[in-house]
């Protein structure tokens, strides 16, 4: 078989870039792998103190809204519900300005649960990056080793090759136990979010609804 020229070279500069890489894969296996757990401890603290809303006390809130339909009513439901305070700071925000017109209101409304959607995004994108990421190092920190460990299998050295198989092993097990927890803690996380933000949406587009029609109502007094 005819040697390509110049393919020694670059074989060699390939296995050198390959085998650098060994090193920062397990740094960031072992990472990902301490995020994970320290994320899991979080999920469970998080879901100990988290506070349910039932969809009867999201049709509460609304229903007391509408009686008798003023800003002030508003702000003085939502100061007195037991719905955390993330709900209430935003509610209250949007009744505290009636002097605001209807598509005011809307975009103040829109852009405070756009921001939460945003805070809930990067919460979960760091997650979401050890699931896709952790098995991809994994699989990096499997094929590395192997390469110098099948060379040494051809002169006969089983210790080498043992002790690639060990790296191979472990960097897969690390990476995809930490994938495995990234991603049972970004399926809870969203399912919650998406609850939050959908019973946000609710109480906000309640909340400018009964006050357009208060203000619909308002005599004009020249």
């Amino acid at each position: 078989m005819v040697a390509i020229p110049g393919s020694e070279m670059l074989s060699s500069v390939l296995h050198v870039i390959s085998q650098s890489l060994l090193i920062p894969v397990i740094v960031g296996l072992l990472a990902f792998m301490l995020y994970a757990i320290i994320s899991f401890g979080g999920l469970l603290s998080e879901y100990t103190n988290r506070i349910r809303i039932s969809p009867e006390q999201i049709e509460k809130l609304i229903i007391d809204f509408s009686n008798p339909g003023t800003p002030e009513q508003i702000i003085k439901v939502m100061e007195n519900s037991d719905v955390p305070v993330s709900y209430k700071n935003i509610v209250i925000k949007v009744a505290s300005h009636p002097e605001l017109g209807s598509k005011s209101r809307e975009a103040l409304a829109r852009k405070l649960i756009e921001n939460e959607e945003s805070i809930a995004a990067k919460s979960l994108e760091k997650t979401d990056m050890v699931t896709r990421l952790g098995p991809t190092l994994g699989l990096m920190g499997t094929l590395i080793p192997m390469g110098p460990g099948l060379a040494a299998l051809g002169s006969g050295d089983i210790t080498t090759l043992a002790n690639a198989i060990i790296i191979a092993f472990d960097t897969t097990v690390v990476g995809l136990a930490a994938g495995g927890v990234g991603y049972v803690i970004s399926k809870v996380r969203r399912r919650w979010y998406e609850e939050y933000l959908s019973n946000l949406d609710a109480l906000c587009e309640s909340a400018l609804e009964v006050m357009d029609h208060g203000k619909a109502q308002t005599p004009y007094v020249g």
